[in-house]
């Protein structure tokens, strides 16, 4: 299926950002996948698919390998780009959601090429006994406990994955707060990092600032975000961007993503957000956006 994308970061961006030798010191790709399977969870076109297959993920584990990146969490890739401290060839790989798959198809070959991740869970899909939704099964806690130790660090990703900003004040804080207590009485850690579910409103600035500060409240230290591209020192700690990746991302795009050829895709992504932008339920009931009658 022809994608546009692909062909602007393959043909045009990817060349000018190696021409240029794109500031691969100071950002850090983050890699944002879900589920490493051949379910297509309903998605049709390329760019929204969650999915990458087992032998699709295993390749791109073994081209960042062999390409010389090394694994850090969040609090280490944030404390090298707050210090400018050299971070070429690093990245942080991320799995939203808590997809038992990760257990069963991805974690062996991430020990293999000597990798680390962190996992955000929807708290309310993790369970004793493995729960089913969308034909995909997520981690129950004793994996989750297992694939600790083994060095994955878990995270936040909100207890029922809704849209945060249909929420009122009491939900949001129960959302962010008990998903994070859920997390650490299980893992017997302490939780610091946050994925935003959905779309992220970073069009939205009163919403965006009452969230960060709900955050810092929580004892959140970081996060991230759907925000397209790589992060730098100028990135918001609490929303942070990724780079989406699944089973249409071959080595040729896969080399773009983290050398800074698809940081191009934010500009379009915040336009269209700009243009439909929402009011949302929390913002007519405090009063920060007016109805024009």
């Amino acid at each position: 299926m022809p994608r546009l994308d692909r062909m602007i970061t393959l043909y045009l961006c990817s060349p000018i950002a190696r021409l240029l030798g794109r500031d691969r010191n100071n950002h850090v790709p983050i890699l944002a996948y879900h589920s490493i399977s051949e379910n297509l969870f309903g998605y049709s076109h390329p760019y929204y698919q969650i999915n990458t297959s087992p032998a699709v993920f295993s390749d791109q584990m073994r081209w960042l390998r062999n390409a010389g990146y090394r694994t850090v969490d969040l609090a280490e890739a944030w404390a090298g780009l707050a210090s400018g401290r050299d971070l070429s060839k690093t990245i942080v790989i991320t799995f939203d959601d808590g997809y038992r798959d990760f257990y069963t198809e991805a974690m062996d070959m991430m020990k293999q090429c000597g990798f680390t991740a962190t996992i955000f869970l929807a708290t309310d899909r993790i369970r004793h006994t493995s729960a089913r939704n969308e034909g995909a099964n997520y981690l129950t806690w004793s994996e989750v406990r297992e694939l600790h130790a083994e060095g994955i660090h878990f995270a936040s990703h909100t207890v029922t994955h809704p849209d945060l900003r249909s929420l009122d004040r009491n939900l949001l804080d129960y959302e962010l707060g008990h998903s994070k207590e859920i997390i650490e009485q299980n893992i017997g850690a302490a939780v610091d990092a946050f994925s935003y579910p959905f779309s992220f409103p970073e069009e939205d600035t009163n919403f965006t600032r009452f969230l960060e500060d709900l955050l810092k409240n929580l004892g959140f230290e970081y996060g991230v975000s759907t925000i397209l591209g790589r992060a730098c020192g100028k990135s918001n700690r609490f929303f942070l961007p990724r780079l989406p990746v699944n089973n249409w991302d071959d080595r040729l795009l896969l080399q773009s993503k983290v050398e800074g050829g698809y940081d191009w895709l934010h500009l379009p992504q915040l336009l269209k957000k700009c243009i439909f932008h929402n009011t949302t339920p929390m913002q007519q009931a405090s009063g920060t956006i007016k109805r024009a009658i």
